[in-house]
């Protein structure tokens, strides 16, 4: 199984990307395959409301001059998708919100990618608003069909300055039993993600007869 941790806070080695790779140790150590991508910093922006996902239906966003479809690819290629922030003005970082918006909007033009997928929120907080940027994260992920993990508290960490959210002890326990949660859940749910697939193979299969294309 694989577990996808996307960073949206531009700044490299920071409390954002402290507290997901904190999130990926359990993971590791229990077998599963992870990978952490830098999305802040990088060139994304929002969707444009053309909708022609709904048309083409090819799981990509119709806009390719990003990094988007590079990190949507990876992120449907994952059982788990842990998706970590910055809070600026009590909410996700720009990079994010762009995530966010067009991941929502290509999974449900496609009959809903993410259904069926892990999917938590991560939030690197100085003070207050952390909550809410929570919340954006975890809107996108309930109204895709993704199963969203509890844990010991909100998945916060407190801190300003570069590295000081390492300081925050009940934060990092947190992100750590996030981790156990996550490996936990995604082996209870193995044998219905099996069954996911033969289905969607199943009806991929049936689509091919139809238009009259070989199915190897």
């Amino acid at each position: 199984m694989k577990a996808v941790a996307v960073n949206g806070s531009p700044r490299k080695g920071g409390n954002t990307e402290i507290l997901l790779r904190k999130v990926l140790e359990p993971l590791s150590s229990a077998g599963w395959d992870t990978e952490f991508i830098q999305l802040g910093g990088k060139k994304i922006r929002g969707c444009t409301a053309c909708y022609r996902c709904f048309s083409t239906k090819d799981a990509l966003c119709s806009v390719k001059v990003d990094v988007f479809n590079e990190c949507f690819e990876k992120m449907l290629a994952a059982q788990a998708i842990i998706l970590g922030t910055p809070t600026y003005f009590t909410d996700v970082s720009a990079e994010m919100k762009g995530l966010l918006d067009r991941a929502g909007l290509v999974s449900v033009a496609n009959g809903g990618l993410l259904r069926g997928k892990i999917g938590a929120a991560v939030v690197a907080v100085r003070r207050g608003g952390g909550t809410h940027a929570f919340d954006t994260i975890n809107h996108m992920f309930l109204m895709s069909g993704a199963i969203i993990p509890g844990s010991t508290y909100w998945n916060l960490g407190f801190g300003l300055e570069k590295g000081e959210v390492a300081g925050d002890d009940e934060g990092l326990r947190n992100m750590e039993d996030l981790g156990g949660t996550i490996a936990w859940l995604g082996k209870a749910m193995s044998p219905i993600w099996a069954v996911m697939r033969k289905l969607s193979q199943s009806r991929e299969n049936r689509n091919e007869r139809k238009t009259g294309r070989a199915v190897v």
